[in-house]
């Protein structure tokens, strides 16, 4: 007799998130950082654990409640890490072999990230600045609610920070024995990532400074990166015109970096490729321009939305870079010859690799998932071994393994009615028996430019244990199949998206047996929320729906969302007042009339990605018309409420979705 119980929506609860893999220098021990959902203010807790090579023994190794961004000192005495203590995020210092931590920052802003220099007598620590000096309302709390709020910029908001503060991002160096920190940049602009040069002489950054004249840069989609000496005198900016970087590199030897960025020639559905370029400056060569992939994690899930994807990185001995992929499903690691000679994959397929560490001796520790666990850390052997074969160091869920039978997902292509090939998956319910047949959920990602995969999907796995079957798929927008195919849903949203939708409905009908018919849903988030709402206003198929944190209206959605007048002019092909009939074309609520399909609303209150009024606007006009529709708000949640908003908001929301299916199917 089976002993497992299908996961719940409040096993979220018990899920542990491990992350941030930090070698120490000799390669003996393992920093990481350990993450649960706690009680209190946002609901999660994280400490640094220690894990021993050699002895596989692991312990805890700080002891605050918020505890994360670990970095060893070049000679590996001391651990420097970000601590939330009394509101303010800083950065303390740890001894190796333990002890009291020791905070070394008072930054009036905190701290968000830091790195070594490499001769570990400072830390380069990023911090906001107020660039118009301090406020009133800053200097006097009680008064805040009577100072009026003077906005002069068009990025006057963004999601998950809320309404400009008036401050900006920059470089502070901190002396490690303690001490002032010291500004390395300044100005009307945000430092993006950064690096040392191996000599310690100077600095990398990457930026997007205004134009000579201007104040702010809200009007430009492109950055440059930047070179300086270490205390941020003499600036250079060594990258061309037309591109947009995101993460660097420096080499071992100084002599050039890698780096991560688009050229835009296909607006925001461009690639992202891996670039060389010399540390003189000039223009970047690609390496990854023969391989038609994402270079970077793109992947979507619900339980990654707190850390940063590992790459570009040097291989010790400079020949090579090591860089997450995003392909068919897979999230790989790929290493390309520094001189462009070979690129190949370097570990296996079909899994998610979030981050990953070169050791001293060659070997790779790597953070991996796959769609039956959340993440643990593999030891794999040196990448010239050929092999991969790896060793399972961290076991952070066991009760995913000896308390709960999960559903495993089986993945399935075809061809679409114009050619293209789709991949899917589908998951069957918990405990079903053969010969009955069973509803099944339509899930879709948000992005578009984003991919399902090969990843441990919660809410998936919930709606199977409630007895639902689960397909998703990446239709034509979705990353991980070319260029050409992230390109193809732009000015056609609602068009051969929507069709690559039906067709894998009609695939799956078609090839699983299993599958009633009569009862079928549909769900997804952000774009999936749109596409939601597109599918209901256009087929009746489906006999429930569930649209989370959606676009209903690009018109208005153009002026309310922190990224709607250049998105809605990339995606969709105009703005609101030239190009009004475009943009109602493709918005759901112009065919709200059609709908008969009992929806669901789910929207965060403070969601300024897809503001709430996208929510109460189809809202109201299905109430109008009488149809069976209801909306649930969730007071303080943003566009990122189902990876990481406070967890009993991420439970409620699971109950709401599985309760308005077994209501309606």
């Amino acid at each position: 007799m089976n002993s497992l119980r299908g996961i719940t929506s409040e096993d979220l609860f018990q899920i542990t998130w491990v992350n941030d893999p930090t070698p120490s220098p000799e390669g003996g021990q393992l920093v990481y950082v350990s993450r649960k959902t706690n009680e209190k203010r946002d609901g999660y807790s994280s400490h640094l654990r220690l894990f021993h090579l050699e002895s596989r023994k692991d312990r805890a190794f700080t002891s605050g409640d918020k505890d994360h961004s670990p970095c060893w000192s070049p000679d590996g005495s001391q651990l420097a890490f970000l601590r939330e203590h009394d509101g303010k995020t800083q950065v303390w210092l740890i001894a190796s072999d333990g002890g009291e931590a020791q905070q070394i920052s008072r930054l009036k802003h905190g701290a968000s990230s830091l790195t070594w220099s490499p001769d570990g007598q400072t830390l380069l620590v990023k911090s906001s600045v107020d660039v118009h000096g301090e406020t009133e309302a800053e200097a006097d709390q009680d008064s805040k609610l009577l100072q009026e709020l003077v906005v002069d910029r068009i990025r006057m908001k963004s999601d998950g920070g809320g309404l400009w503060n008036g401050r900006r991002t920059h470089l502070f160096n901190i002396p490690v024995d303690g001490g002032e920190a010291t500004p390395v940049t300044s100005g009307h602009y945000d430092v993006g990532d950064y690096a040392w040069s191996p000599d310690g002489a100077s600095i990398v950054w990457i930026a997007q400074m205004p134009e000579e004249g201007e104040e702010h840069n809200d009007y430009t989609l492109t950055n440059h990166v930047y070179l300086a000496k270490a205390d941020g005198s003499d600036v250079q900016q060594l990258t061309p015109e037309g591109f947009t970087f995101s993460r660097l590199a420096y080499a071992p030897d100084g002599q050039s970096l890698a780096l991560l960025a688009s050229d835009r020639s296909y607006g925001n559905a461009t690639l992202v490729k891996l670039y060389t370029l010399p540390i003189s400056g000039g223009q970047p060569v690609c390496l990854s321009s023969d391989w038609d992939v994402q270079m970077n994690h793109s992947l979507v899930g619900d339980m990654r939305a707190h850390l940063t994807p590992t790459g570009p990185v040097f291989t010790r001995d400079g020949s090579s870079i090591l860089c997450l992929a995003t392909v068919q499903g897979s999230v790989r690691i790929a290493r390309f010859a520094r001189d462009g000679s070979h690129a190949e994959y370097v570990l296996p397929a079909e899994k998610e690799f979030y981050q990953f560490a070169e050791l001293e001796n060659g070997h790779i520790v790597a953070g991996v998932a796959d769609t039956l666990n959340p993440g643990d850390f593999f030891l794999y052997p040196k990448l010239d071994d050929q092999g991969t074969d790896s060793v399972q160091l961290t076991h952070s869920n066991p009760q995913l393994e000896g308390e709960i039978q999960l559903s495993t997902p089986e993945t399935f292509w075809f061809d679409t009615s114009d050619g293209l090939q789709l991949q899917g998956w589908i998951m069957k319910p918990v405990g079903a028996v053969d010969g009955v047949k069973i509803p099944t959920i339509l899930e879709i990602h948000g992005g578009p430019h984003m991919m399902y995969g090969f990843t441990f999907m919660h809410e998936f796995q919930m709606l199977a244990a409630q007895g639902y079957a689960v397909v998703y798929t990446n239709p034509r927008g979705g990353l991980g199949y070319g260029q050409q195919f992230v390109n193809a849903c732009r000015g056609d949203y609602g068009g051969g998206d929507y069709r690559d939708l039906m067709e894998t409905v009609d695939y799956a009908l078609s090839t699983y047996e299993f599958i009633d018919e009569t009862r079928l849903g549909v769900t997804g988030g952000s774009y999936g929320g749109f596409m939601t709402n597109w599918i209901v206003g256009h087929t009746d198929r489906f006999k429930a729906a569930v649209t989370q944190r959606s676009i209903s209206n690009w018109l208005s959605f153009y002026g309310v969302s922190d990224i709607g007048y250049f998105f809605t002019e990339d995606q969709i092909g105009g703005n609101a007042w030239d190009d009004t009939e475009k943009l109602w074309k493709h918005s759901p609520l112009a065919y709200v009339g059609n709908v008969n399909t009992p929806l669901l609303i789910l929207h965060g209150e403070q969601d300024l990605r897809c503001p709430i009024e996208q929510a109460e606007q189809l809202y109201v006009a299905l109430k109008r018309r009488k149809q069976t529709t209801r909306l649930v708000r969730f007071p303080g949640a943003n566009h990122e409420l189902s990876r990481g908003g406070h967890p009993h908001l991420r439970v409620r929301r699971l109950e709401h979705i599985a309760g308005w299916f077994n209501e309606h199917l």
